[in-house]
């Protein structure tokens, strides 16, 4: 082997110290570094996990969250659309209450009205009668029973002779409300007397109302149901007038 060049001694030598830092090397450097890439690998897989998961972590959240605005606009919209219905219908409210409160201003001022004028027709009628009967003792030239004249306007007014409505004689009639209108107000006791007539005429009690419209110059227009009687001294003279033609 010497002759060869080869020392056996001095390889085993230069074996024996490979070996030595090929152990110290593993020991003291490969391992080391190894575990060091190795615990790198983990971290860097361990903070990809953790990406990955703060990443669905911040999706589930955005989705979420878009989910809780949409679900806070849709609360927000029917608040509103509840508040504006109540806004409208108390306005509504309010409108209908002032519009009861015109109507009732209204008819009040109307039936006020009525009554007044009523009142002064009612005060009126006697000085009607009195200017009748002036009139005709003027014209006749003497003086004539004051008694039978004034029974005679009073019959002329109020449509009624010897406790009867003159315009329903021999008128059938039924129905259970009435309207009667006359030219001046008639007096309780004719109002009576017509109530009466009329619950003779339909064989039993009536609804009636009285009205006063002095167009219709004297006597008594009758509406008992759907059937109208008229006796009014207007009625007669449009008759009259209809008959010359």
């Amino acid at each position: 082997m010497e002759k060869l060049g080869f020392n056996l001694g001095f390889f085993l030598v230069q074996l024996l110290n490979f070996i030595i830092v090929a152990i110290v090397l593993k020991v003291w450097a490969l391992e080391p570094i190894v575990k060091m890439l190795e615990d790198r690998k983990k971290k860097i897989a361990q903070g990809l996990e953790d990406a990955r998961v703060a990443a669905d972590a911040r999706a589930n959240a955005e989705k979420e969250a878009a989910k809780i605005v949409a679900e806070a606009q849709t609360e927000a919209n029917k608040r509103v659309a509840e508040a504006a219905g109540r806004a409208e219908k108390a306005a509504a409210d309010v409108r209908a209450a002032a519009e009861g409160e015109r109507a009732r201003i209204l008819k009040t001022a109307q039936e006020e009205a009525a009554f007044e004028r009523n009142r002064i027709l009612g005060d009126l009628r006697g000085q009607v009668a009195a200017l009748a009967i002036a009139a005709a003792n003027k014209v006749i030239g003497e003086a004539l029973d004051e008694k039978r004249q004034r029974l005679l306007i009073e019959e002329f007014f109020s449509g009624i002779k010897a406790g009867k409505v003159t315009v329903l004689e021999g008128e059938p009639l039924s129905g259970a409300t009435a309207e009667v209108t006359s030219a001046l107000p008639l007096t309780t006791a004719e109002q009576d007397t017509v109530k009466k007539d009329i619950a003779a005429k339909i064989g039993g009690t009536a609804s009636v109302v009285f009205k006063v419209d002095p167009g219709i110059l004297g006597g008594l227009v009758v509406r008992v149901g759907d059937k109208m009687v008229d006796g009014s001294v207007a009625g007669r003279l449009e008759g009259l007038r209809v008959s010359l033609k």
